[in-house]
């Protein structure tokens, strides 16, 4: 597992990491046994970063966090948690110093630390970016000592680039994968030139990047894949990153030809998302030890040569550029 450094926090993390959001919930039923086993598989396997919040499973993904890392005891991977969408209504002027304070007490005991080692915003509406209050409020926690460091979890890349003109923003998490391609046209560098961390998440598009998908699959009443693909719960973005769901199986098909032989088309896509300096570390979810294991292997394959770049960003401009360029 190659290692990179989380932007201004100076930790020396996985480059892959795991994302926890399955094992708390939303996509269908994950036993609480099956989410130990997809994370102790990912930490075996070199993983040194889990992204979690405070929603997934109301607590549910911090809590077996937790529980698996004090049953292995030993050094501690660095755990990234997200606060704010708790809310409710989950509206700008619900983002203040003393609620976001409250989130983050609740996490430090569902997760069973003193201190958090990375506080995300979770996805604030996008005045919340405006207000320089609010990050002077989390550097207080940080003297405080409940925080180490945080950042924010963004929906589009102009919430993106405000972020990082706070000091103290050390990370930004954002969506980024072979569908959704713009923040590596200007973000990026951005954020290189800062110093910022950049986490990367639905590196996967929800599993389409799989390869597995088809118009057939049927997906649980609970799991988002199911109940958000038009944005009646959270952004539609986060869902197969909000591609309608026929013109990305047409994209994946495209893609398939691309993928070398042998190499399974998940750590095809994660291996893209890697090319880019800029990522610290990229974010995919697994609902057991397989896909943990198959996630954390993507770290070893070889880059992507520059004509198979080229297929691929092509592809994006012919099949799926209209659908999310202007809108993230």
């Amino acid at each position: 597992m190659k290692t990179r450094i989380l932007g201004k926090t100076g930790a020396t993390i996985s480059e892959v990491g795991f994302g926890a959001w399955q094992i708390g919930g939303s996509w269908g039923d994950v036993s609480e046994t099956d989410g130990k086993r997809a994370l102790n598989a990912a930490l075996d396997s070199g993983v040194t970063f889990v992204d979690t919040a405070d929603v997934y499973g109301d607590g549910r993904s911090e809590k077996i966090i937790a529980a698996v890392l004090k049953e292995r005891g030993g050094e501690k991977p660095f755990v990234a948690t997200k606060a704010g969408r708790r809310l409710n209504p989950h509206v700008t002027e619900g983002y203040t110093g003393a609620n976001i304070e409250a989130f983050i007490d609740r996490s430090l005991g569902n997760l069973g630390v003193e201190t958090l080692d990375l506080v995300q915003l979770h996805c604030p509406p996008t005045e919340v970016y405006y207000r320089p209050d609010l990050f002077g409020a989390l550097d207080q926690l940080v003297t405080k000592g409940k925080i180490r460091h945080y950042g924010v979890s963004v929906e589009k890349v102009e919430e993106a680039l405000k972020a990082i003109e706070y000091p103290g923003v050390a990370t930004v998490q954002i969506i980024y994968n072979i569908f959704r391609q713009r923040p590596q046209d200007l973000f990026f560098a951005e954020a290189k030139k800062k110093h910022v961390g950049v986490i990367v998440r639905v590196p996967l598009a929800s599993g389409l990047l799989s390869g597995k998908i088809t118009p057939d699959t049927a997906f649980a009443a609970d799991d988002h894949r199911n109940f958000n693909r038009h944005g009646e719960a959270f952004d539609v973005g986060e869902t197969f990153a909000g591609v309608p769901f026929e013109a990305a199986l047409e994209a994946v098909e495209q893609l398939r030809p691309l993928v070398p032989a042998g190499v399974p088309m998940a750590q095809f896509a994660l291996r893209w998302i890697l090319e880019q300096e800029a990522v610290s570390v990229v974010i995919p979810g697994a609902r057991n030890e397989a896909q943990a294991q198959s996630n954390a292997a993507a770290s070893a394959l070889p880059a992507i040569d520059g004509e198979t770049r080229a297929a691929i960003a092509a592809l994006y401009a012919r099949l799926v550029k209209v659908h999310v360029h202007h809108r993230w």
